[in-house]
C-alpha cells in the first residue's frame, strides 16, 4: 500500500508540475495583455510604449507601477497600477489614469475578490455621471476623494461602503505615490 500511495502521489505531483509549466507562459501573456489594454483605456492617446518607460515605488509591502504616456514627447497622462488591502475580501488592484494636471481621466479594475453583485459594481459605479458618484475629472490633490459618509465628495456603492472606501483608497494611494515619484 505504501508503494501504491507513493506512486499515485508522485504521478499526481508530476502532472501538476507539468500543467503549471505548460500554462505559466499563456497566463503571463494574458495578464500582460490585460495590463496593456487597461493602460490604453485610462490615458489619452499616446505614441510611446508606456511599459518600456515604466517605473515603480515600493509602499506598504508591495509596489505601485507607473506607466507614463507621451504623445510626440509631451506627457499626456500617467497610468498608475495601484492597490489597496482594505477591500471587504482583501486586495483590490486598479489601473487609474491621471492627466498631467493630476485629474482622473479614467480607471479600470484589474483584480478583486469582492462580493459578487455588490463589490463588482466598482467598475461602472464610479464612472456614472449622476449624483456624486463619478470620480472622473476629480483631482485627488484638490478634491476629497472619500465616501460621503466620511465627509468626502463621492457617494458609496449602496450596501458596499467597505468596497467603495477601498477603491477610493487605491485611487488616493496612486495619486499620492505619483506625486512622490515626480
Amino acid at each position: 500500500m505504501v508503494i501504491a500511495l507513493l506512486t499515485i502521489t508522485l504521478i499526481a505531483s508530476a502532472s501538476l508540475g507539468a500543467v503549471y509549466e505548460v500554462t505559466k507562459g499563456p497566463i503571463a501573456a494574458a495578464m500582460l495583455a490585460k495590463k496593456n489594454e487597461a493602460i490604453l483605456f485610462v490615458i489619452p492617446e499616446f505614441n510611446n510604449s508606456p511599459t518600456e518607460d515604466a517605473y515603480s515605488i515600493g509602499t506598504d509591502g508591495d509596489s505601485i507601477f507607473f506607466y507614463p504616456g507621451y504623445n510626440n514627447g509631451e506627457l499626456v497622462g500617467t497610468a498608475v497600477e495601484s492597490f489597496t488591502n482594505m477591500g471587504f475580501s482583501g486586495k483590490i488592484k486598479v489601473m487609474v489614469g491621471f492627466l498631467p494636471d493630476g485629474s482622473i481621466n479614467n480607471y479600470r479594475i484589474l483584480e478583486h475578490a469582492e462580493t459578487p453583485g455588490l463589490g463588482t459594481k466598482m467598475e461602472p459605479w464610479f464612472r456614472d455621471e449622476t449624483g456624486r458618484r463619478s470620480v472622473l475629472g476629480l483631482n485627488p490633490g484638490v478634491n476629497n476623494i472619500t465616501v460621503s459618509k466620511d465627509g468626502g465628495e463621492v457617494d458609496a456603492i449602496t450596501a458596499a461602503t467597505i468596497s467603495s472606501r477601498a477603491f477610493l483608497d487605491a485611487i488616493q494611494r496612486a495619486y499620492d505615490n505619483m506625486r512622490k515619484g515626480e
